[in-house]
């Protein structure tokens, strides 16, 4: 319990330092919000009276409690493009990239795993070999690159996908998943690769300890030996890497859902850049930000689950 309300702690004050460095960052770039909205040709009164109404020409500690107040009761402004809450806007956006998170994250589940194991159990022979060598060129092909790959073999030239666009869980199953598809892929394939690396060599590792050579004597199977003491030890880095993955695959969102014209958080992120809505661009980098802290929090809660020792500081 210590250690958690420590970790707690902890997690908190950083997302506190963090929505500071964003609030800083957004508010110090050279550039006026008032005269982007209103154009070049605007008179100063204009300019001064949109001022007064955004709140910009408020004091910078004034602003930042302003905005820090405004995420507790749920209010993080107003979009200076679409003139609609920026909280709205977010969570009409959210589903979209949260599916794209969590299927792409399974498809890494269902393929890494079973291909890291089957590597680690015949290190050395010529499968092995060719299965590492594939990871290692899934791990150098960018996400951008593999998704046109995949929307030039499989929606235009076989036609089993949509070249592009989203189809909500409301318009069928069926052609939600196909909308989902070949985006979830082309992000998922690193994270394959890296999953299927970490896993083959931390339990090739695990398999040459001790405490393996005696579970065998002891007449333990192979697959209890594998899936009942060596999988739960190799699982520590493994689970790192999938912290690490959600913030990767948040940052592959962001271009794969331009590709594939999905209305998502990372297609948001980049229209905002474009026509400066600095309410919806320092809102969604504090979420994406948030996000990342809270899946690291996850993992080392997760540490203590699979290793008690963890909680006792390895005593």
């Amino acid at each position: 319990m210590h250690r958690f309300l420590h970790k707690l702690v902890t997690t908190l004050f950083t997302l506190l330092l963090v929505s500071l460095i964003i609030f800083l960052i957004f508010n110090v770039l050279p550039g006026n919000p008032a005269t982007a909205i209103l154009g070049p040709d605007a008179d100063i009164q204009q300019i001064r009276v949109l001022e007064e109404q955004l709140g910009v020409n408020q004091p910078l500690h004034t602003r930042h409690f302003d905005w820090i107040s405004g995420i507790f009761r749920g209010d993080l402004g107003t979009s200076y493009r679409y003139r609609e809450p920026v909280a709205q806007i977010i969570a009409d956006r959210l589903p979209v990239t949260l599916s794209l998170t969590l299927y792409s994250l399974i498809i890494t589940v269902i393929i890494a795993i079973p291909i890291g194991i089957f590597i680690s159990r015949y290190e050395g022979r010529a499968v092995s070999t060719i299965a590492n060598t594939i990871s290692q060129l899934g791990i150098s092909i960018p996400s951008f690159w593999l998704a046109f790959v995949l929307i030039l073999v499989f929606a235009v030239n076989l036609g089993w996908f949509p070249t592009f666009g989203y189809k909500d869980l409301s318009e069928g199953l069926v052609e939600h998943l196909k909308s989902m598809f070949l985006p979830s892929v082309s992000i998922a394939i690193s994270n394959i690769a890296v999953v299927i690396r970490y896993l083959s060599n931390s339990v090739a590792d695990q398999l040459n300890k001790d405490y393996v050579t005696t579970a065998v004597v002891k007449g333990a199977s192979d697959n209890r030996v594998m899936y009942g003491h060596v999988l739960k030890n190799a699982s520590l880095p493994v689970i790192t890497v999938f912290g690490l993955m959600v913030a990767d695959t948040l940052g592959g969102s962001i271009i794969v859902e331009n590709v594939f014209a999905l209305p998502g958080i990372g297609s948001l992120l980049n229209s905002s850049v474009q026509s400066r809505d600095f309410p919806l661009i320092q809102s969604l980098v504090l979420f994406l930000s948030i996000i990342i802290v809270l899946a690291n929090f996850a993992v080392d809660m997760l540490y203590q689950v699979i290793d008690p020792r963890i909680k006792s500081g390895g005593k």
